[in-house]
């Protein structure tokens, strides 16, 4: 009789053990990646704000532009150049946002250097934010609310229909300072995936 008590009791105990080990949320380490000149206040800045949502965040040291980045014509660093470079210089579990303070474009429907303020695989590993075509006197926290938006795109998100979410497309524009927070459903895929948002 104590045989199988015993069994039962180690049954019970792995099964409970076992549940405990896959509710764990892994979250992927962020690198962010300062790009050129790129200021090292505002590097930290992002870097302060990304702990906030996942603890494992990496500063790396500003590197130059990939040398096939530059289009010439226009002055611009194209983005999926940028973020082809980028996604190789990162680990299995990493995510990877190069940051720029110069203007920064891709090819979008049919216009060969469409400038954007920010480009991210979706699902992926890399993305892109430039502040170059943000408004002066909230700048810092309209790059804030485009780099939360392109990781989103890393980790599945596609655009949201809902006017104050971050995921809202910007369709040429700059709707940055209607969009408050993720929608609920943004938000709710966002922590299955192991951020921490409120």
């Amino acid at each position: 009789m104590k045989y199988y008590f015993l069994v039962f009791l180690f049954l019970v105990l792995s099964c409970k053990n076992e549940k405990t080990e896959s509710s764990v949320k892994i979250q992927k380490v962020i690198v962010i990646q300062p790009l050129g000149d790129f200021k090292t206040e505002q590097s930290q800045m992002v870097f302060a704000e990304i702990k906030t949502i996942n603890p494992n965040v990496v500063l790396r040291s500003n590197i130059s532009f990939p040398e096939n980045s530059y289009y010439k014509p226009r002055s611009r660093y194209r983005a999926d150049s940028i973020i082809k470079s980028l996604r190789d210089n990162i680990g299995k579990d990493s995510l990877i946002v190069g940051l720029s303070n110069h203007d920064i474009s891709t090819t979008y429907k049919g216009v060969k250097d469409w400038g954007v303020m920010g480009l991210g695989y979706r699902p992926g590993k890399s993305c892109v934010v430039s502040d170059f075509r943000m408004a002066r006197k909230n700048r810092n926290h309209q790059f804030y609310k485009v780099i939360l938006h392109e990781l989103g795109h890393t980790e599945g998100l596609p655009h949201c229909k809902t006017k104050t979410c971050l995921m809202r497309d910007a369709e040429g524009g700059n709707h940055l300072d209607e969009e408050k927070d993720f929608c609920e459903n943004c938000k709710s895929f966002l922590i299955k995936k192991g951020w921490n948002l409120i």
